[in-house]
């Protein structure tokens, strides 16, 4: 009996020392995973950023007079850098992205480079060429000039950039269904049908406007890449170069962004959001027309008011693209 009992005491006082390592080892195992995957971040966010010194991009500050106004939605000026031609660079995509912290919203609008717009200071001329005159502060006060939208921040990203962080994605490219066969003007040449496209062939597919659409065709390609890009980002292998990606793309750009605030929005829009971005085109179907001009040559003369109803209507209250939705309901 006695000896029952000490063995009963010793198994318990066993179970009790088990418990104890486990106990003490889970705080540690914890510990050497949260370590292993700080290393991990660092190395591979600084892997990303080696990628972008490597091509040999200077980062620049640009005078910016953007303010935050503190409504829990950040309205940032994306901008597409241009080669310089004559020393002169101008800015080949437009556009404006809001995030909505409160909603998890993304959205985007793309406006057309041949824009006929208003310049403080400056003879009207197409908004494209606003860069070149003055910088984003001078595009930031054109946009809110002509259209009353609030700017808060700016990002330039420049080719190299879009090339570099689509390499980094996916070596073997994003999978995109080019709509035709192209080859004009474009420094590859691209064949219609479903496909993964590097980062060169993805860049060139985007500026691609030698068809009828013209500009509106080029600027529902970028929104199409955005979206093909995202999806990739996505895919369990993309969340895991996320570090690497986040490197690269920090080393191109031009922004009056932190870190940290760069990191915030990306970290509340791939875990809280539903991850898809809205967008809009402007000028809106029936709001414009094309006009000459004798010092801009052929630009689109657009009614400001409509325009600037539909963007504000389209960012503070989720309306959708008319255009977008009149494809749904035919």
């Amino acid at each position: 009996m006695d000896n029952d009992y000490r063995r009963s005491g010793r198994t318990s006082e066993g179970m009790k020392r088990k418990r104890l390592r486990k106990r003490t080892l889970i705080p540690l195992i914890i510990f050497i995973a949260l370590i292993f995957i700080v290393l991990y971040i660092f190395f591979s966010y600084q892997s990303g950023l080696d990628i972008a010194e490597d091509n040999g991009v200077e980062q620049e500050a640009h005078e910016f007079g953007g303010d935050d106004n503190n409504d829990g939605k950040k309205t940032i000026l994306l901008l597409g850098a241009d080669r310089e031609v004559d020393g002169a660079q101008r800015t080949d995509v437009i556009m404006l992205a809001q995030y909505d912290y409160m909603n998890k919203d993304m959205k985007l609008i793309s406006m057309m480079r041949d824009i006929y717009v208003d310049i403080p200071g400056f003879q009207s001329y197409k908004i494209n060429s606003v860069y070149s005159l003055g910088g984003v502060e001078l595009l930031r006060r054109t946009i809110k000039e002509n259209f009353g939208i609030e700017i808060e921040e700016y990002a330039v990203v420049d080719y190299k950039a879009f090339e570099s962080v689509v390499d980094v994605v996916n070596k073997k490219g994003v999978m995109v269904d080019v709509e035709k066969d192209m080859s004009e003007k474009i420094e590859v040449e691209l064949k219609k049908g479903e496909q993964r496209l590097n980062g060169q062939e993805l860049l060139e597919y985007a500026r691609f406007r030698q068809d009828k659409e013209g500009d509106f065709g080029r600027v529902r390609r970028q929104q199409q890449v955005i979206t093909a890009l995202k999806d990739e980002v996505l895919t369990i292998g993309g969340v895991l170069k996320l570090p690497k990606i986040a490197g690269t793309g920090m080393g191109h750009v031009n922004t009056s962004m932190t870190d940290g605030e760069m990191y915030r929005m990306m970290a509340s829009f791939l875990l809280r959001s539903d991850k898809e971005i809205d967008t809009l085109t402007v000028p809106v179907e029936g709001t414009y027309q094309f006009m000459d001009t004798s010092h801009a040559g052929n630009v689109i003369d657009l009614d400001f008011e409509a325009n600037s109803q539909y963007m504000h209507e389209f960012l503070e209250n989720n309306a959708e693209d008319p255009a977008e939705e009149e494809a749904t309901t035919e």
